[in-house]
């Protein structure tokens, strides 16, 4: 049992020297869409959902809802039981996933100079130097992103994060092909009995933080011969009953020896802990153009657990949803450019399981009726009383709740 991680900058010969690789070796292939397939069969998430954490795309709401602590908890319980396989080459991004500990796998990263890089691209894509290079450059953020998400470091191509670091345009395919099976014949990438131990905790951490997200928490878990580590890294009031929580849920996973839990490094940071609260929507878009009303609107929601972001115009507000999926809409009618009319209208055209909240100072009758009969949830007048809007938000939520459970 062995593996192969390959991860490459974009136009450095990837995909050749992986087609190259498996010939030689008999290697199966993983690629990140593989990965992405069963992490959506495991969760139940759309693909496309769980692919967005990889394109650096999260959601405005996430400090509120964990959709990327989510996804990539899935990701690594299927890399997991992946890795329990057969001899195979991981593909792309997942790979770096892998833990350092799992030391039969042998990490690699392809890239080459930036001038040959935007050769390629012009060559390839009929682009101009200029065009080239600012693909290059987006692709490569992307990859930076990701890898500072997991490592805390900017450089996606840092030596240290690899066993060989091969620059693609001055070694040849072969000498490439030769050099990466000597190093897959070296002692240190041979399966050992820590290493194995090593994939198992793998295996049983992935279990704990996919547990912990299905509860609406999102900490580091660290796992070693059935002994866990729980890291808090956001600050939290009741840390206690939190530690008990945490120390509940991880307790049923099979295997689980002991728990322990720590304070993380950003723990006295001003940024504050958020369980996913399933009792209320996580997900409110509020759009209005008075923007000290909306901001104090937000502020008060926060206040009481609902996630919240704004928009001030409708045209924003139609960029957002197509984005972020918002569960609810708090929608104003009278708005400069794409009126909340014809925003609602719009919502319910492309998406109508967005549940839409008019709150509004200039609605007539005729407008309450029209808002109702284009599919509206409620239809609120300002000054709206913030306890009478809550109850009306855990209205929308539960009826959002009945549809996904059908």
């Amino acid at each position: 049992m062995s593996a192969m991680t390959i991860f490459s900058g974009t136009f450095c010969e990837k995909d050749a020297v992986v087609q190259k690789i498996i010939g030689k070796t008999g290697y199966a292939l993983l690629t990140d869409e593989s990965v992405i397939d069963k992490a959506s069969d495991l969760s139940g998430i759309p693909g496309k959902k769980i692919g967005r954490v990889l394109e650096n795309k999260t959601s405005i709401f996430n400090k509120f809802t964990h959709e990327k602590e989510c996804a990539v908890a899935y990701l690594k319980l299927a890399l997991a039981q992946k890795l329990s396989g057969n001899d195979f080459l991981i593909d792309g991004f997942s790979g770096l996933l892998v833990p350092e500990a799992i030391h039969h796998v042998l990490r690699i990263c392809l890239i080459a100079d930036m001038p040959k890089r935007v050769q390629k691209v012009c060559q390839e894509k009929g682009m101009n130097e200029k065009e080239a290079l600012a693909m290059i450059h987006g692709e490569d953020q992307i990859r930076s992103a990701w890898v500072n998400d997991l490592f805390k470091i900017k450089d996606p191509w840092d030596t240290s994060l690899y066993d060989i670091v091969i620059p693609t345009d001055k070694m040849s395919m072969d000498k490439i092909t030769a050099l990466i099976e000597e190093n897959l014949k070296s002692e240190v990438i041979q399966p050992t009995l820590s290493s194995r131990k090593a994939t198992e905790d793998f295996l049983m951490s992935a279990h704990i933080e996919v547990a912990l997200v299905k509860e609406g928490h999102a900490v580091d878990v660290g796992a070693r011969d059935g002994h866990i580590t729980l890291t808090i890294h956001n600050n939290v009031l009741m840390l206690g009953r939190l530690e008990e929580e945490l120390k509940t849920i991880t307790g049923k996973i099979p295997g689980v020896k002991t728990v322990e839990t720590r304070i993380g490094k950003g723990f006295y940071q001003p940024d504050i802990y958020r369980k996913y609260d399933f009792q209320v929507p996580s997900k409110v878009l509020l759009v209005d153009d008075e923007r000290e009303f909306v901001q104090t609107l937000s502020e008060r929601l926060l206040m009481r657990d609902f996630g919240s972001a704004v928009a001030y115009d409708g045209e924003s507000a139609l960029n957002m949803i197509a984005e972020d999926e918002p569960e609810v809409m708090i929608l104003d009618l009278k708005m400069p450019g794409i009126d909340g009319m014809e925003v609602l209208k719009k919502v319910k055209a492309t998406q109508p399981d967005i549940e839409v909240i008019i709150l509004t100072g200039h609605g007539a009758e005729s407008d309450r009726e029209a808002c109702m009969k284009l599919g509206a949830f409620a239809y609120l007048q300002k000054p709206v009383d913030i306890e009478s809007l809550s109850e009306t938000l855990k209205k929308a939520n539960e009826k959002i709740q009945q549809k996904k459970q059908k």
